[in-house]
């Protein structure tokens, strides 16, 4: 199953000359399941973007809002070749009236296996590690309810892999008795390699340069590989990283990579 990531940007920037690069690019991808961020509503002016990707890509659609925004809200949404069933909504912890996180989980099925599929989008502030180190405590505990199939954790972490809530996540430090494991798709095959997501190739990164443009904060994790095959990581690499007449999709790169999620 071909599992693709990707922080929208929402309606900022040359929007109606990124969305149709946008829609393009994961055309091209040819994704089973695709992770959106920053997917933004506006009534009036916007439609619901994950929603239109999904009519023009011929995908189903799940979304979750998570706040308001823009006289809109804004949220997170998955899309799928197959049925996504068991869907989750859940809100992550230190939601405030301005700042509210969810995380968005179901089950895809295909005849060839299942897989339990999450998105989110976590606080994104530099300082905020304390509130990320709860919501990922959260996410893997979520995640964990459903231990016998392939798991797969997408989305725009805003912390870099040697963060303690990435870290946590792959297993490598313990948060208040608890650890984790999940696989990092692109430290599989790009070991020592930035892979930024966040780059500061990306013009579009320079508004919020007080975010420190030149991090690898978006990931594909997928739970440990099972011994007859399950969850084990085929290929990982960054999309979407390309410009059209000089502008590109989005201030985020797009994760890619595919993964086992039948018995070899």
């Amino acid at each position: 199953m071909r599992f693709v990531t990707l922080n929208l940007w929402g309606e900022r920037g040359p929007f109606e000359r990124r969305m149709p690069l946008v829609a393009e690019g994961l055309r091209a991808l040819r994704a089973d399941v695709i992770a959106l961020q920053e997917v933004r509503e506006i009534p009036g002016r916007v439609p619901n973007m994950a929603e239109a990707l999904a009519a023009i890509l011929g995908m189903r659609c799940e979304w979750a809002p998570a706040m308001e925004w823009g006289g809109g809200v804004e949220g997170v949404a998955i899309l799928t070749a197959n049925p996504m069933t068991d869907v989750v909504r859940r809100e992550l912890p230190h939601a405030t009236e301005k700042l509210r996180r969810v995380v968005l989980c179901g089950r895809v099925q295909t005849p060839e296996g299942a897989a339990l599929v999450a998105t989110t989008h976590l606080h994104y502030r530099l300082e905020h590690g304390q509130e990320r180190e709860d919501q990922v405590l959260a996410l893997d505990a979520l995640l964990c309810e459903r231990p016998s199939e392939a798991r797969v954790l997408l989305g725009d972490l805003n912390a870099t892999p040697d963060s303690d809530e990435v870290r946590f996540l792959r297993g490598k430090t313990t948060i208040r008795g608890r650890r984790a494991f999940f696989q990092d798709a692109w430290e599989l095959f790009h070991p020592g390699e930035p892979g930024h997501t966040w780059a500061r190739e990306n013009p579009y990164t320079a508004d919020l340069r007080w975010l420190q443009p030149g991090r690898r904060i978006d990931y594909v994790l997928v739970s440990k590989e099972e011994p007859d095959g399950r969850a084990e990581v085929l290929s990982c690499d960054i999309a979407l990283d390309r410009a059209t007449d000089r502008v590109f999709p989005s201030d985020h790169w797009a994760v890619c990579a595919d993964v086992r999620i039948s018995p070899r």
